[in-house]
């Protein structure tokens, strides 16, 4: 992969914040069905890469330049509290098997020291994750038809056992809901705002609007509610009908939530009990509803391809502006 090289580095101390975890580190990820949330210890990943040598490894000026990390984050019930979710500059949320969701952490001007738990990719990732410049994507593996392509994919695949110490499991929660990762193995510091290349816009709010302080965002088997508070200024997550905090408490609060409406069909893949996969479409067009100041904008959204960044407009046109601070998509199915 050309910029595996890039990503792996020897190992280095790093201080852990969640006092749950611990520092066992998982050096192989199983061979597995794939991508499931069965409580069960085995990965759904491949089997470990070679690991590189220290001369093989690249300077810190060469680790600086790399692009947005992306992380898949489990988030069943069992996966919660989340580690480092809060420190994401973008956070995607998708339908997976069985009606649960999936979240999709985007890392650009900060990292945090831990990352997770940390599960396995699914095919819809790799569209979403074009309008990126190769970004590297830490996952817990895939199904195994689906890795070769991911492999072939413009991005940085980094699973169990490609970097050395990039990730073990805590003992805070049972397997496969306690793999983390420390993010500062695969990048020396985070490549900063201009790395977000989704085509997202920041500044005033447009004008119009409709005052919207509550939003529910409901899956076959899963739920998001995002409750505007005033003082706050942001927009408080819950997640199946409880407020949704950190591993560390700190309560999730948006500053811009998109419930972004999409096609939504049946991908080739399936989980072991033979669940079809569904697969999440975020290139073409369709409508879209903003939230933020504590109303509710709707818009329209265009990604022409898989490499453009994903556009909101007002219906004259004018580009739809986020408040500073962190974004929320929710994919939602188009009726």
């Amino acid at each position: 992969m050309e910029r595996r090289a890039r990503a792996s580095r020897a190992a280095t101390t790093a201080a852990l914040v969640a006092a749950a975890l611990t520092l066992t580190l998982t050096t192989a990820c199983t061979g597995g069905s794939g991508g499931t949330d069965r409580p069960t210890p085995r990965d759904d990943g491949r089997a470990p890469s070679r690991s590189q040598s220290p001369e093989e490894r690249p300077s810190q000026e060469v680790l600086a330049a790399a692009p947005v990390l992306a992380v898949k984050i489990d988030n069943v019930r069992a996966a919660r509290p989340q580690t480092g979710t809060d420190s994401a500059d973008v956070i995607y949320a998708e339908q997976v098997e069985g009606g649960l969701s999936r979240l999709m952490a985007v890392y650009a001007t900060k990292l945090p020291k831990v990352i997770g738990p940390v599960r396995s990719a699914r095919e819809s990732d790799l569209e979403l994750l074009r309008q990126f410049d190769r970004p590297t994507l830490a996952f817990s593996g895939a199904q195994g038809k689906l890795m070769p392509l991911i492999d072939k994919a413009p991005l940085d695949p980094q699973v169990p056992g490609t970097t050395s110490g990039a990730y073990f499991r805590g003992t805070d929660k049972p397997a496969p809901h306690n793999l983390y990762l420390r993010p500062d193995r695969l990048m020396a510091s985070p490549p900063g705002a201009s790395a977000l290349t989704n085509g997202f816009t920041y500044g005033d709010a447009p004008s119009g609007g409709t005052k919207d302080t509550a939003e529910t965002v409901r899956y076959p088997a899963a739920s998001f509610t995002f409750d505007w508070s005033s003082s706050r200024s942001r927009y408080l997550v819950s997640m199946d009908g409880t407020a949704t905090v950190t591993s560390a408490g700190k309560r999730l609060a948006p500053a811009t939530v998109v419930v972004q409406y999409v096609k939504v069909r049946k991908s080739a893949f399936h989980d072991f009990l033979g669940n079809n996969t569904p697969y999440t479409e975020t290139v073409g067009s369709g409508t879209a509803k903003v939230l933020r100041g504590g109303k509710a904008y709707d818009v329209q959204w265009r990604r022409d391809k898989a490499a453009d960044g994903t556009t909101f407009t007002t219906a004259d046109g004018a580009p739809v502006n986020f408040a500073k601070g962190q974004v929320w998509v929710v994919f939602a199915k188009a009726s």
